[in-house]
């Protein structure tokens, strides 16, 4: 009997506890890498061709904004070929369907700015409620006209010449980073962008990939406007955040044993590997390879001897693993000393209220949780049961709860698990096939 079986016209997953986790897998391609791949090499010169490209949802909106406006796309299996604009976007047809995807939004408003014509961005429920002020100030700062529906999508662009800024950002965002980025990249004059909390940076690797000059100096990065793209061949690096939902699996077990191949390991992401280490597993790095930036490995995860420690996190560290926190707070009650959370009020504007649904799951399997405005306090020594799991359709949430119920006593039920294939298709089946039983 299969472990992970469907109900109720495919959106419930039941998770059976399991004794241990082990293999090895290669994870779909990183989404934030993918995704700024798609947007390049759609708005460069030439075809690009890009190897283990994202499978989810995401990344996929992005390519077909991307194809709306003029580039063509064609693909197989997980190789991806993109003939770009040469940097001259078409005014789409329709408005540009940005599925769940916030990132798509956000930075191809950048990147159409400075174009000619009018840009409508659509998305659904999810991304409807999502803020999107936070790109409107400094592209309309550069000469944009941006409109919004009360600070949210649908968002509408007028395009028209920018001039450079010096920008400084009042919140942690790579997106809107990104955004500015895009637009300088056509804008008059020298763009800079300054962050006080330094975020990833897959988009300065990703614009140097595609032959463009990017500066940094202190803690500015500057962008010369008018420069030109040119296609690339690239293959995309595991997703880390991908990763974190097995990595924390294997430190549910004693004897887990786990091998992930081409697994992005670029530095302003490896914080997870940190926390994974302070948390008790044994990380070790077998290979590294290098490409536009963006560094590649396999590692080995087992857990150390002497059971799950406890962690704080807070400040720059919560900005830096805003993505891995829901399943790091869904293993917490297994920890000795339990796990402190704060400075992540961000994760109450993501696809759900991330903080309150995880507080909601953790006591409907029976745990003791705290929430906080900006985060939550979970003790450890704490014992799960299974029970009924409610992902509030958002991907983290669902696959969290699922690796949170391998150490369950009894089945979990997730509800609305086919959120996951926003970013992770293939997470139940590569769950099955770990987890021994």
């Amino acid at each position: 009997m299969s472990s992970v079986s469907h109900a109720s016209a495919s959106t419930t997953q039941i998770v059976r506890p399991a004794r241990s986790l082990r293999g090895s897998l290669t994870l779909p391609g990183d989404k934030s890498i993918s995704h700024r791949y798609a947007m390049l090499a759609g708005f460069a010169a030439g075809t690009s061709r890009l190897t283990n490209f994202s499978t989810g949802a995401d990344p996929h909106s992005s390519l077909g904004c991307m194809k709306a406006m003029g580039a063509q796309v064609a693909l197989d299996g997980r190789t991806i070929s993109v003939t770009g604009t040469g940097g001259n976007l078409h005014q789409p047809k329709h408005n540009l369907d940005c599925g769940n995807s916030g990132s798509t939004m956000r930075m191809l408003a950048g990147l159409v700015a400075p174009q000619q014509g009018v840009y409508t961005f659509v998305g659904d429920e999810s991304l409807t409620v999502r803020p999107m002020e936070r790109i409107r100030k400094p592209l309309e700062a550069m000469g944009a006209r941006i409109e919004l529906t009360e600070g949210h999508a649908p968002m509408t662009v007028h395009g028209a010449p920018l001039k450079a800024i010096d920008f400084d950002a009042p919140i942690a965002s790579a997106q809107v980073k990104t955004a500015v980025l895009f637009a300088g990249l056509q804008a008059q004059g020298v763009t800079s962008f300054a962050e006080s909390v330094r975020t990833r940076d897959h988009t300065e690797h990703a614009l140097r990939a595609f032959g463009v000059e990017l500066e940094r100096r202190d803690e500015r990065l500057y962008i010369q406007g008018g420069q030109k793209l040119q296609a690339i061949d690239a293959t995309v690096p595991g997703d880390m955040s991908s990763a974190a939902f097995f990595l924390c699996a294997a430190l549910l077990f004693e004897d887990s044993n786990l091998v992930l191949d081409l697994l992005g390991m670029n530095p302003t992401r490896a914080a997870l590997l940190d926390v994974i280490t302070a948390l008790g597993g044994t990380i070790k790095v077998l290979d590294v390879q290098e490409q536009y930036g963006e560094m590649a490995g396999t590692i080995q995860v087992n857990r150390s001897r002497g059971g799950l420690k406890g962690i704080d996190i807070a400040g720059a560290l919560s900005a830096q693993l805003i993505d891995e926190l829901p399943v790091i707070a869904a293993i917490a009650p297994y920890t000795q000393d339990g796990i402190r959370i704060r400075d992540a009020k961000e994760l109450r504007v993501k696809e759900s209220d991330r903080i309150a649904l995880v507080v909601k799951n953790l006591r409907a399997m029976g745990a003791e949780v705290t929430e906080h405005e900006d985060g939550m306090d979970v003790p450890g020594g704490q014992r799960l049961r299974g029970g009924i799991v409610d992902s509030g359709m958002d991907h983290r949430i669902a696959m969290a709860f699922s690796i949170a119920a391998l150490r369950a006593e009894g089945e979990t039920e997730i509800h609305g698990a086919e959120a996951a294939s926003i970013s992770f298709p293939e997470f139940f089946t590569y769950l099955d096939e770990l987890a021994v039983r």
